[in-house]
Protein backbone atom coordinates (compact mmCIF):
# COMPACT_ATOMS: atom_id res chain seq x y z
CA UNK A 1 0.00 0.00 0.00
CA UNK A 2 1.29 3.42 -1.02
CA UNK A 3 1.89 6.06 1.09
CA UNK A 4 -1.08 7.99 -1.06
CA UNK A 5 -3.32 5.37 -0.32
CA UNK A 6 -2.66 4.96 3.12
CA UNK A 7 -3.45 8.67 3.84
CA UNK A 8 -6.97 8.09 1.52
CA UNK A 9 -8.06 4.96 3.34
CA UNK A 10 -6.14 4.34 6.93
CA UNK A 11 -6.34 8.73 8.35
CA UNK A 12 -9.58 9.16 7.47
CA UNK A 13 -10.96 6.47 9.94
CA UNK A 14 -8.80 7.64 12.52
CA UNK A 15 -11.89 9.25 14.34
CA UNK A 16 -13.63 6.18 14.05
CA UNK A 17 -10.66 4.26 15.85
CA UNK A 18 -10.90 6.91 18.52
CA UNK A 19 -14.50 6.49 19.26
CA UNK A 20 -13.93 2.18 19.44
CA UNK A 21 -10.68 2.97 22.00
CA UNK A 22 -12.91 5.15 24.05
CA UNK A 23 -15.76 3.32 24.53
CA UNK A 24 -13.38 0.22 25.39
CA UNK A 25 -10.94 2.05 27.00
CA UNK A 26 -12.71 5.03 29.16
CA UNK A 27 -10.16 7.33 29.34
CA UNK A 28 -9.56 10.03 26.75
CA UNK A 29 -5.73 10.03 26.90
CA UNK A 30 -5.75 6.09 26.57
CA UNK A 31 -7.54 5.94 23.68
CA UNK A 32 -5.26 8.38 22.34
CA UNK A 33 -2.36 6.51 22.98
CA UNK A 34 -3.86 3.02 22.18
CA UNK A 35 -5.10 4.85 18.28
CA UNK A 36 -1.52 6.22 17.91
CA UNK A 37 0.04 2.98 18.82
CA UNK A 38 -2.44 0.95 15.79
CA UNK A 39 -1.59 3.43 13.46
CA UNK A 40 2.02 3.69 14.43
CA UNK A 41 1.50 -0.26 13.47
CA UNK A 42 -0.35 0.11 10.87
CA UNK A 43 2.09 2.08 9.04
CA UNK A 44 4.62 -0.38 9.80
CA UNK A 45 2.60 -3.17 7.58
CA UNK A 46 1.36 -0.94 5.27
CA UNK A 47 2.94 -3.14 2.41
CA UNK A 48 1.37 -6.18 3.94
CA UNK A 49 -2.59 -4.15 3.59
CA UNK A 50 -3.34 -4.47 0.36
CA UNK A 51 -3.99 -8.24 1.36
CA UNK A 52 -7.22 -7.74 3.19
CA UNK A 53 -10.36 -7.04 1.72
CA UNK A 54 -10.79 -4.06 3.60
CA UNK A 55 -8.25 -2.27 4.92
CA UNK A 56 -10.37 -0.46 7.47
CA UNK A 57 -11.92 -3.40 8.56
CA UNK A 58 -8.70 -4.65 9.74
CA UNK A 59 -7.37 -1.91 11.33
CA UNK A 60 -10.83 -1.63 13.33
CA UNK A 61 -9.67 -5.35 14.59
CA UNK A 62 -6.71 -4.15 15.73
CA UNK A 63 -7.80 -1.29 17.45
CA UNK A 64 -10.06 -3.02 19.68
CA UNK A 65 -7.77 -6.38 20.29
CA UNK A 66 -5.09 -3.26 20.59
CA UNK A 67 -7.16 -2.47 23.47
CA UNK A 68 -8.25 -5.26 24.98
CA UNK A 69 -5.29 -6.55 25.89
CA UNK A 70 -4.28 -2.66 27.73
CA UNK A 71 -7.16 -3.95 29.74
CA UNK A 72 -5.76 -6.86 30.46
CA UNK A 73 -2.43 -5.36 31.53
CA UNK A 74 -4.02 -2.63 33.45
CA UNK A 75 -6.64 -4.61 35.44
CA UNK A 76 -3.19 -6.56 36.51
CA UNK A 77 -2.02 -3.84 38.02
CA UNK A 78 -5.25 -1.95 39.25
CA UNK A 79 -7.09 -3.04 42.43
CA UNK A 80 -11.01 -4.46 41.95
CA UNK A 81 -12.78 -1.09 43.10
CA UNK A 82 -11.21 1.95 44.80
CA UNK A 83 -14.59 3.12 46.07
CA UNK A 84 -14.69 -0.21 47.82
CA UNK A 85 -12.38 0.49 50.34
CA UNK A 86 -14.26 4.15 50.97
CA UNK A 87 -17.57 2.47 52.05
CA UNK A 88 -15.61 0.55 54.64
CA UNK A 89 -13.89 3.52 56.59
CA UNK A 90 -16.47 3.11 59.83
CA UNK A 91 -16.34 -0.53 59.55
CA UNK A 92 -13.78 -2.15 62.42
CA UNK A 93 -10.58 -3.13 61.01
CA UNK A 94 -11.94 -6.97 61.12
CA UNK A 95 -14.37 -6.13 58.59
CA UNK A 96 -11.65 -3.96 56.75
CA UNK A 97 -9.52 -6.79 56.63
CA UNK A 98 -12.02 -9.04 55.64
CA UNK A 99 -13.11 -7.32 52.79
CA UNK A 100 -9.88 -6.42 51.55
CA UNK A 101 -9.11 -9.96 51.75
CA UNK A 102 -12.15 -10.53 49.88
CA UNK A 103 -11.07 -8.14 47.15
CA UNK A 104 -7.84 -10.06 46.78
CA UNK A 105 -9.41 -13.32 46.50
CA UNK A 106 -12.08 -12.07 43.60
CA UNK A 107 -8.93 -10.36 41.84
CA UNK A 108 -7.03 -13.92 41.63
CA UNK A 109 -10.08 -15.71 40.38
CA UNK A 110 -10.71 -13.18 37.52
CA UNK A 111 -6.98 -13.33 36.90
CA UNK A 112 -7.49 -17.01 35.82
CA UNK A 113 -10.66 -16.80 33.71
CA UNK A 114 -10.17 -17.13 30.05
CA UNK A 115 -9.45 -13.31 28.31
CA UNK A 116 -13.23 -12.81 27.31
CA UNK A 117 -14.90 -13.78 29.71
CA UNK A 118 -12.50 -11.07 32.21
CA UNK A 119 -13.20 -8.33 29.96
CA UNK A 120 -17.07 -8.92 29.75
CA UNK A 121 -16.98 -9.66 33.84
CA UNK A 122 -15.01 -5.99 33.93
CA UNK A 123 -17.10 -4.13 31.88
CA UNK A 124 -20.38 -5.38 33.24
CA UNK A 125 -20.13 -5.96 36.79
CA UNK A 126 -17.57 -3.38 37.39
CA UNK A 127 -17.81 -0.74 34.59
CA UNK A 128 -21.66 -1.55 34.32
CA UNK A 129 -21.89 -1.43 30.57
CA UNK A 130 -24.84 -2.98 28.90
CA UNK A 131 -24.62 -6.27 27.20
CA UNK A 132 -25.18 -4.88 23.92
CA UNK A 133 -22.43 -2.53 24.23
CA UNK A 134 -19.78 -5.37 25.92
CA UNK A 135 -21.38 -7.04 22.20
CA UNK A 136 -20.45 -3.99 20.33
CA UNK A 137 -16.98 -3.56 22.08
CA UNK A 138 -15.75 -6.96 21.92
CA UNK A 139 -16.84 -7.82 18.74
CA UNK A 140 -19.52 -10.78 19.42
CA UNK A 141 -22.95 -11.70 19.45
CA UNK A 142 -24.98 -10.48 22.55
CA UNK A 143 -26.17 -13.96 23.26
CA UNK A 144 -22.65 -14.79 23.33
CA UNK A 145 -21.85 -12.04 25.83
CA UNK A 146 -24.69 -13.51 28.07
CA UNK A 147 -23.41 -17.25 28.10
CA UNK A 148 -19.98 -15.84 28.92
CA UNK A 149 -20.82 -13.85 31.74
CA UNK A 150 -22.87 -16.48 33.27
CA UNK A 151 -19.88 -19.01 32.83
CA UNK A 152 -17.62 -16.30 34.21
CA UNK A 153 -19.96 -15.77 37.49
CA UNK A 154 -20.52 -19.25 38.08
CA UNK A 155 -17.11 -20.12 38.28
CA UNK A 156 -16.26 -17.07 40.35
CA UNK A 157 -18.85 -18.08 42.71
CA UNK A 158 -17.60 -21.71 42.50
CA UNK A 159 -13.94 -21.01 43.10
CA UNK A 160 -14.66 -18.30 45.36
CA UNK A 161 -16.89 -21.34 47.74
CA UNK A 162 -13.30 -23.26 47.36
CA UNK A 163 -11.17 -20.86 48.71
CA UNK A 164 -13.47 -19.46 51.89
CA UNK A 165 -14.07 -23.07 52.17
CA UNK A 166 -17.74 -22.40 52.90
Amino acid sequence: MSQERFKAEILPIRDKLFQLALKILVEEQEAEDAVQEVLLKLWNIRNSLDTYDSPAAYATTVTRNHCLDRLKVKKRQDPLDDSYDTRAGNDNPYLQLERKNTEEILHKIIENLPSLQQAIIRMKDMEEYEVEEIAEITGTKVEAVRVNLSRARKKVREEYMKWTNV
